[in-house]
């Protein structure tokens, strides 16, 4: 709290409320009791300018380009850490000593099994089903088979579901892909790494042998980093939304899976490919440029630009140079890529989309890289969910111990009939 609160005048008379400021960022107004003390609401759409929670999780400079995670910057942590790492320090609040990233490995690597019968689970659906339904499907469908850690008031029960969920969504999703073409699920293999492992349940068959290319889990693990948490973002204020009322964890994660799915949130990425290939060739980024620049064309440059990021995106950055690795070392020429190249090349040098600050974001460059690896546009948002359900636990676990926390409960305007009494059908006109 500061010692000047801030003054709100309405019709004449002051009201004083509490300003709250963090450790960085901006301050805070507590409004908390401005209804009692007013007899009036906030109007506030997209919650954009309402803290609705305190958090020590992630912090973010959108006008500066600056992404913490407890205080570390992305790209360092990209640069030299690993994804299980990442997800300690999430978790935990403090980067691992070497006992303590061992001990963590090792329990989320014992728990990578998934029940049996969610095989038989996944063949209720239809062979071409969205592998974000599965994911919705199954991951709620968790709770039915793990009675034993959905007690939320126990912090034992929260501990082993966390381990749970961040262990099994790496197979759950890998099963959602073998199940969509037809080939048989692989189970998991302990002696990998968290994203060595995965890599292997999605892309091995039982009659080849499959070897990690240690260039492309490296760029994987980096692409997983790089969307672990994103503060309080639509899928994590879902989550946080949902774990208020009580739901048990599986259903919580679940609510932030079903929200990320969302073309405006999860799903930008495989848009930003999609525009790709609706350009074509290089030859035609001039037409597609000036459409953009055309306020009367509803043509938009998917991958550029971004809601909090008013400077480049500080992802974006080790996402490029993650791109180009990628794309060299698989020697791969294709004229998507060629495209990709070009418009990055405009959005960083071209005034319009300087003045405006449209840099290539994080998406633009995350559906490059799985496309060259191999991962189907329809598994672009899985990954996304997979690499975030640790951020997802780890506000989850963090809202549940905070005792300001209440269920969550927005108000609105209400804008339609006033009371008025009803009249029986015969007196209707």
């Amino acid at each position: 709290m500061t010692d000047q609160p801030a003054s709100l005048d309405i019709n004449g008379t002051s009201h004083s409320f509490p300003v709250m400021h963090g450790t960085v960022g901006p301050d805070v107004v507590d409004i908390r009791k401005l209804y009692a003390d007013t007899g009036m609401f906030t109007y506030d759409p997209g919650f954009t300018s309402t803290a609705s929670c305190k958090s020590k999780i992630t912090f973010i400079d959108g006008d500066e380009g600056i992404l913490l995670h407890r205080g570390y910057p992305i790209d360092q942590l990209a640069e030299h850490s690993t994804f299980m790492e990442v997800a300690y320090l999430l978790l935990r609040g403090e980067l691992p000593t070497k006992e303590q990233y061992e001990q963590f490995t090792y329990t989320v690597t014992r728990h990578t099994m998934v029940h049996e019968q969610l095989a038989m689970f996944y063949r209720g659906f239809r062979r071409d089903a969205h592998p974000m339904a599965v994911m919705c499907g199954v991951m709620g469908a968790l709770s039915a088979f793990y009675h034993d850690s959905t007690d939320i008031n126990d912090p034992h029960q929260r501990m082993v579901a966390s381990f749970r969920m961040i262990a099994k969504i790496p197979t759950i999703a890998a099963m959602a892909y073998k199940y969509t073409i037809g080939q048989p699920f692989v189970y998991p293999d302990n002696s990998l790494s968290y994203t060595g492992n995965f890599l292997r349940m999605m892309f091995s068959v039982p009659a080849e042998p499959y070897v990690v290319d240690p260039v492309i889990e490296r760029a994987l693990d980096r692409i997983f980093i790089l969307h672990a948490d994103h503060e309080q973002n639509a899928s994590t204020s879902t989550v946080r939304l949902a774990s208020s009322s009580g739901a048990n964890p599986f259903a919580c994660i679940a609510a932030g899976i079903a929200c990320l799915w969302g073309p405006a949130h999860g799903g930008a990425n495989e848009a930003a490919l999609k525009m790709l290939h609706e350009i074509g060739t290089v030859e035609r980024i001039p037409e597609y440029i000036a459409r953009a620049k055309d306020k009367n064309d509803p043509f938009r440059l998917m991958g550029f630009g971004h809601r909090v990021y008013k400077n480049y995106d500080p992802r974006a950055k080790v996402m490029q140079k993650t791109a180009h690795e990628v794309l060299a070392h698989l020697g791969i020429k294709d004229p998507i890529f060629d495209v990709a190249h070009e418009l990055e090349r405009i959005a960083l040098h071209d005034d319009y989309f300087v003045e405006k600050k449209l840099y290539p974001n994080v998406d633009f460059y995350s559906g490059i890289i799985l496309s060259a690896i191999g991962f189907p546009t329809s598994m672009f948002t899985v990954l996304f969910a997979l690499a975030r359900t640790v951020g997802w636990i780890a506000q989850w676990d963090e809202m549940l111990q905070d005792p300001d926390q209440k269920i969550g409960r927005p108000r609105q305007l209400y804008i339609g009939a006033p009371y008025r009494d009803y009249t029986s059908i015969d007196q209707r006109r």
